[in-house]
């Protein structure tokens, strides 16, 4: 028998690019929390983002992040003492803000009220504010602690996938149907 393959056209289906996008200052939490939280929700079956995970030579830095930051389903901001002298962090938690993004903050070795934006005059002021906003936003969210020198990284990603795993659940039922 002859199977005539022609008179179907595969189309993709549309989906998230990735379900958590995980936001982190890369000297401060790169090979420590924010690898740990990518390998822990890979295994647990989610599409978690993180830059030095996700992309490859030739991408474009701004446009996947970007991409990734509005197709994913919530965000976790893993705020770290020196998080808020970058540029690219402050960045992606705007963005994470601005799309109304769910934003999971850890505060890994420093407490929100520690958080300020710390960037250099070069930065236009428009820019500042909108950080200042974004930062505002994230740090008066309930999130998670973590003391990096003594916490236990097993209980924290324990707590980690279940507040991500509870916040995609609530999304899911908002997005349904008749609710």
């Amino acid at each position: 028998h002859y199977f005539d393959t022609t008179q179907f056209i595969i189309s993709p289906i549309p989906y998230p690019r990735c379900d958590v996008f995980i936001n982190y200052r890369g000297v401060d939490t790169r090979g420590s929390i924010a690898g740990l939280l990518y390998d822990h929700f890979a295994r647990i079956g989610l599409r978690p983002f993180l830059d030095s995970a996700n992309m490859k030579p030739g991408d474009k830095l701004f446009g996947e992040i970007e991409e990734s930051i509005r197709s994913c389903k919530v965000g976790i901001a893993v705020f770290s003492p020196r998080y808020c002298r970058s540029y690219f962090c402050l960045h992606e938690l705007a963005l994470m803000v601005e799309n109304k993004k769910k934003i999971i903050p850890i505060f890994v070795d420093v407490r929100p009220s520690e958080l300020h934006v710390e960037l250099n005059r070069n930065c236009p002021e428009k820019e500042m504010e909108r950080f200042n906003w974004a930062l505002g936003e994230a740090k008066y969210t309930v999130g998670l602690t973590f003391d990096s020198s003594n916490g236990d990284w097993s209980e924290l990603l324990r707590k980690a996938s279940t507040a991500v795993i509870d916040n995609l659940v609530a999304g899911e039922a908002v997005e349904m149907p008749g609710n």
